[in-house]
């Protein structure tokens, strides 16, 4: 693996650097046309915008202490439905003192919500939506073209999350753009591109923005490195609440009878795809994604299933 502990395995080379650049306006082409038939195309889906877990919620995510975009080194925003800030500037590393998880009998997968608001009322999506709606800006040119348009969706936060998928392209757009910015700083070809070090301290906490939203990363390690505790909160696992609440929202608008169709299958599978979830189906051939729906009557009896893989 190229990335390594404290860093990559060996530096950048000027042939992968001229090889990287000389891809840049292809690539960047190819993301503005997309962008554009996406914006053209939303038109024919407004009944998808209106039920794909298209509900109030908080976002979360890092920002930088201006208020940019930002992955890495940022401090946690929250922002409310309407798009008003809730909460700014936290420190991640203390994360425990306003993300609580909750349980629940009938799944492994924990419920984080937003403390001050308790649960389930605390519910946040993080992720490319999340982090488009509390970002004052990205820092790139065409991004921030890009995202002043996508604020005037709504009046507050953007709420549906069929439009994670526009929120991923602004953010394709802005990779893009830094990627050239960072090819073009003198210090990219450096050979310093590796700490070494070893245990420092017994406990540890990082956050990030991965693509698929924020990661609380918690480690308890004994005097020889080795993890005696670990607490892992993944971006499925921030935006579980949400996920479960769009199934439900879709499965209301679109279920008329007491019989499942694969259009209904289909329906709810774009719902969850909409948030990118880390599960093994991710890395599954398309249209083979293992799932299954039951329909239930009041009394729990089953109506009806319908499932594929």
């Amino acid at each position: 693996s190229w990335v390594v502990p404290g860093g990559v395995a060996s530096p950048l080379t000027p042939a992968a650097r001229e090889a990287i650049l000389s891809e840049i306006p292809e690539v960047l082409t190819i993301t503005k046309r997309t962008l554009d038939w996406f914006k053209r195309s939303m038109d024919q889906y407004q009944e998808y915008i209106r039920t794909f877990a298209n509900f109030p919620s908080l976002f979360l995510g890092l920002v930088s202490k201006d208020g940019r975009l930002e992955h890495y080194h940022g401090y946690i925003r929250v922002v409310t439905p309407r798009g008003s800030i809730l909460a700014d500037q936290l420190d991640p590393v203390d994360f425990n003192n306003y993300i609580g998880e909750a349980v629940e009998p009938w799944t492994y997968l924990k419920f984080p919500y937003y403390k001050p608001m308790g649960y389930p009322d605390g519910m946040y999506r993080v992720g490319p939506l999340a982090r488009m709606n509390i970002a004052n800006e990205c820092g790139t040119q065409l991004a921030d073209q890009e995202l002043a348009e996508f604020h005037c969706l709504d009046k507050g936060a953007v709420l549906s999350s069929f439009h994670y998928h526009y929120a991923r392209l602004i953010e394709i757009l802005y990779g893009i753009e830094r990627i050239e910015q960072l090819l073009n700083e003198s210090d990219i070809l450096s050979k310093n591109v590796r700490a070494q070090a070893g245990v420092n301290n017994l406990e540890g906490i990082g956050v990030s923005e991965a693509p698929r939203g924020t990661l609380f990363h918690h480690y308890k390690v004994n005097e020889d490195g080795l993890v005696e505790k670990a607490n892992l909160i993944i971006a499925s696992g921030n935006n579980n609440l949400a996920m479960n609440k769009g199934v439900l929202q879709a499965a209301r608008h679109f279920v008329r009878s007491d019989k499942l169709t694969e259009g209904m299958l289909n329906t709810v599978e774009a719902v969850i795809r909409a948030f990118d979830p880390c599960l093994a189906c991710s890395t599954h051939a398309a249209g083979e994604m293992p799932l299954e729906v039951q329909l239930h009557a009041p009394d729990g009896l089953i109506l009806d299933r319908i499932a594929r893989g």
